[in-house]
């Protein structure tokens, strides 16, 4: 390598140096989210090692005898592995396709509504549920869903109906999960498809009402397919999550009376691996849910790719 070639290889990392001694101030921004990252994300990948060993508390994570694959098959061999993956993945496919619908529906309707008040208002009471934790929540739904006072309930008897108990009936308990899941993030997810809405060209809108395109139309054939690759990316973001059905909702709207159809992974864990103290096991089952996700992104990725054209890569 000659003299010009080195000093090719080397002009981009004085570059950057100077660059950073110029904007230090905005670089030490970086100093927070990267010690966090390194300490809460990267830090404990090398803890991740006790999925594969029998650990034992007494003996750390070094000292503990290696079992290979051992957690793993007791997870998956376990008696309520197939009933865990389908509550899972149920749970998890229904939230998508009821949230993300009601989403874009949501922002396209404010988006259209040429009324500011009503706009504002309708956006903060979209928005508010998501602040909310599933604590509050819980007890929202329980003054709303209560088999003796709860007022739906009251509604339905004064009305000459019967009551029903919606948080340990087995048969009613998931419509209950979706719909409150909806309610509570819808407004927040709407967001990213408003700020994609905010992006169309005004002019097309205009061209289509010169030519007598309804409302409708104009939805349909120039607001839906702008922002189709947002949708996309959004939709191929919560395939990656699928075996993350909620564990916050679930553990605040569950019971023993409907485990059969709300015992999720992530309950299963909790109790098995925490309560009975079983962190490898634990461990072994985030592995599992981890690299369930990224080969779901990246085939979804592909087949979507081919489909519509629109990917995250």
């Amino acid at each position: 390598m000659n003299a010009q070639e080195t000093n090719v290889l080397s002009t981009p990392k004085k570059d950057l140096w100077k660059d950073i001694k110029r904007h230090f101030s905005v670089y030490a921004l970086l100093i927070i989210p990267v010690v966090y990252y390194a300490i809460l994300k990267y830090g404990p990948i090398v803890n991740g090692q006790i999925a594969f060993k029998d650990f034992q508390p007494v003996d750390g994570v070094w000292g503990s005898v290696w079992v290979g694959f051992k957690n793993f098959s007791t997870f998956i061999h376990s008696f309520y592995f197939a009933e865990l993956m389908r509550n899972t993945v149920l749970y998890s496919l229904a939230k998508l396709c009821i949230s993300v619908p009601l989403s874009i529906i949501l922002s396209v309707a404010l988006y259209e509504c040429t009324h500011n008040v009503l706009r504002r208002v309708v956006q903060t009471l979209a928005y508010l549920p998501h602040f909310l934790s599933w604590v509050i929540m819980y007890g929202i739904l329980l003054i709303l869903l209560a088999k003796g006072d709860g007022l739906v309930n009251q509604v339905i008897e004064s009305a000459g109906g019967t009551s029903i108990d919606f948080l340990t009936n087995t048969k009613v308990f998931p419509v209950v999960v979706i719909l409150s899941d909806a309610w509570k993030e819808m407004g927040w997810a709407a967001i990213i498809f408003i700020a994609a809405l905010m992006g169309i060209d005004p002019s097309l809108f205009e061209a289509a009402m010169v030519e007598g395109a309804s409302a409708v139309q104009r939805v349909w054939y120039i607001t839906i397919p702008s922002i189709k690759p947002v949708i996309v990316t959004v939709v191929l973001l919560k395939l990656g999550t699928v075996l993350d059905a909620g564990f916050n909702q679930m553990f605040m709207l569950y019971s023993p009376a409907v485990y059969s159809v709300a015992d999720i992974i992530d309950t299963w864990v909790y109790r098995q691996g925490l309560l009975e103290f079983q962190f490898a096991l634990a461990t072994a089952v985030g592995i599992f849910k981890g690299v369930i996700g990224m080969i779901l992104v990246m085939v979804s990725n592909k087949v979507v790719k081919k489909l519509t054209e629109s990917s995250l890569l």
